[in-house]
Formats: C-alpha cells, sequence, structure tokens
C-alpha cells in the first residue's frame, strides 16, 4: 500500500522527488491513462483522489495519483476522515497515492495519525540560511549530482550567493556546468563570482547598512534589491542570518571568550578564519542594539508571510531597524 506524504518549504527539492517517484511508478506509455493530480481548489478532491487511487491501472506500471497542497493532515473533517479510514487499508499495491504540503502535518490529528500507520512520510525543509555548514553540505551534494568538481572555495562562495535557494543552486550549477563544456577551463572563484548571481552579497551591503543606521544607504541597496527581483523572503531570511551571527559573536565577545574555535562553534560558522572580521565589525556595536532588531526582522518575516505588501513593508522595517541601530 505505497501511501507518500511530503511536506515542507523546499518546493524545488520536493519537486524532483515527486518526479523521481511518478517516474518510478508510472509506464511513460501509459501515463495519460494512470496520472491524476487533484488541486486544492478542486471540489471533493480527496475523495475523488481516494476513490481514483481503488482503480487499478490501465496497461503496463501503475497508478499515481497525486493530492496537491491538501489539507488533510492540518483540517480533516469527519466525512473525509471516514473516507480516509475506508481506503487507506485497501488501496491496490499497484496504486500510489501521493499527498503534498508546505505546512507540517498535525500530530494531534486522527487523520496524521492514520496516515502514519500506513504513509511514508518525507520533509523537505528550507536549511536556515545561518546554517552555513548545512549550506556547504547542500551545495557539495548538488555538485555531485550534476557531476561539477569544486574547490572548497567555490563550494562557499556558491553557499553564501544562492543561500538556501535549492532552485537557483542548481540553475547555477547548470551554468557553470555549461561554462566548462563550452570553455574548457576550470572554475576558479573570479569566473563563479562574475557568473553567478550574487543577490545575498547585495542583501549582506544591505545588513551593513542597516547596522551602521544608514538609511539613505539601507534604501537605495534595498531598491536595487527590488529592481533585480529578488525576493521579500530571501532578503529577510539573510538579514535573519547576518545578524543573528552579528549577535552570537558579540554575546562571546562579551563574556571574554577569546578563542576563535570556541566563537565559531558557538555561532554555527564553519570557517573559524572569519571570527576576526566579524569581531571588528560588531566591535563598536552596542549588544543591546543587534538584540533589538532581531525582533523586527521577525516581524517583517511574519507580515511578509501574511501577504502584506512587500515593497512598503520591507521599506518601513528597514528604516525602523536604522533608527534603532544609529539611536543604541
Amino acid at each position: 500500500m505505497p501511501i507518500y506524504v511530503y511536506w515542507g518549504e523546499d518546493d524545488f527539492a520536493m519537486e524532483k522527488a515527486i518526479v523521481t517517484l511518478r517516474e518510478r511508478v508510472l509506464d511513460p506509455l501509459w501515463t495519460s491513462f494512470n496520472y491524476t493530480s487533484f488541486p486544492p481548489d478542486q471540489a471533493d478532491s480527496i475523495v475523488q483522489a481516494l476513490n481514483q487511487v481503488m482503480t487499478p491501472p490501465f496497461g503496463g506500471g501503475g497508478r499515481f495519483v497525486w493530492l496537491v497542497n491538501t489539507t488533510i493532515s492540518q483540517n480533516c473533517p469527519d466525512h473525509i476522515l471516514a473516507e480516509l479510514q475506508r481506503t487507506v487499508k485497501v488501496i491496490p499495491p499497484d496504486s500510489t497515492l501521493l499527498l503534498t504540503s508546505r505546512n507540517k502535518p498535525d500530530e494531534r490529528l486522527k487523520s496524521t495519525k492514520l496516515l502514519k500507520q500506513f504513509a511514508t512520510f518525507c520533509e523537505f525543509p528550507l536549511i536556515p540560511p545561518w546554517k552555513t555548514e548545512l549550506l556547504v553540505q547542500s551545495v557539495q551534494q548538488a555538485a555531485q549530482t550534476v557531476g561539477l568538481k569544486l574547490n572548497p572555495l567555490v563550494v562557499e562562495l556558491l553557499a553564501e550567493s544562492v543561500g538556501n535557494d535549492t532552485r537557483l543552486l542548481y540553475n547555477e550549477l547548470e551554468k557553470l556546468r555549461l561554462y566548462i563544456q563550452s570553455s574548457r577551463k576550470p572554475l576558479d572563484v573570479n569566473i563563479v563570482s562574475e557568473l553567478v548571481r550574487n543577490t545575498t552579497q547585495n542583501t549582506l551591503q544591505l545588513a551593513t547598512a542597516i547596522r551602521t543606521g544608514d538609511t539613505p544607504k539601507a534604501l537605495g541597496i534595498l531598491n536595487d534589491l527590488g529592481n533585480s527581483a529578488e525576493p521579500g523572503l530571501r532578503i529577510v531570511a539573510t538579514l535573519i542570518g547576518q545578524f543573528r551571527t552579528w549577535l552570537l559573536v558579540k554575546m562571546m565577545m562579551e563574556t571574554g571568550e577569546r578563542n576563535p574555535q570556541a566563537i565559531a562553534q558557538f555561532a554555527e560558522i564553519t570557517n573559524p578564519k572569519r571570527i576576526y572580521f566579524i569581531q571588528q565589525e560588531v566591535k563598536s556595536v552596542p549588544l543591546k542594539q543587534l538584540i533589538l532588531v532581531l525582533p523586527v526582522l521577525l516581524e517583517l518575516e511574519v507580515s511578509l508571510k501574511q501577504g502584506a505588501s512587500e515593497t512598503s513593508t520591507l521599506q518601513t522595517k528597514v528604516i525602523e531597524m536604522c533608527q534603532i541601530c544609529h539611536n543604541n
């Protein structure tokens, strides 16, 4: 009874996993007969999907039924639960049911508890932008997948440039692969920095402008990021990661810690050599200032996720953070 529940915010990684699963189940010659997807806005999509998955496949391969962005693990009415209870135990072995959602399944719901008994759950989380070691590992794994050999400096540059945007990472790696094929030249940091879109670096410049309380400069960089179509939530994620790193390093400095390895471990920084430069950045910055900025960033993230106007909300919060940093 192959049932799969995929959830998480890394849409690209989830899409790749869905394609792999679908290709494993379906016979290409019979896909049009045996593949059905049900969008969340379709009436009675869950009931229809459960009925469809009970239908034996035509021809070769298996049947693949996909409930897209379903809420069955967040909100499951009694009649849907009854249908689910009736179906999951008797799904034919050559049928596959896939349920996907960006939201974490609610472990308290009866529907989730039932699916836990019969389904394989896979999470596709976004790596927190401050988890530099995990970002580096992600780049290394993706490079192996596309067949690229990258030196450590290039890997770190890519991790810094694309952050946790998996789709952008694979796009940039494909660009680098094509460059190697056409130029026959090995990749180095200078070449990669010219080829790779580095809006993360621009956002780090925005973080610096905020930290120094330079409102005009911060708004100018923010405008440039907007003109380059940089997503607001990605800007916020990078800012949170940068201010979090500054805060953790400053906290260790306040305790009198001098060991770069100890500070790097506490701040989750892969390369201890970066500690000296970060210490210089926050040397004259009051700890209180860094503490006050983070709640504003979290408010900004929540507002954007709730659908607030991206441009005006970003501008308002950037001004607020600059004022905090200028006054403290």
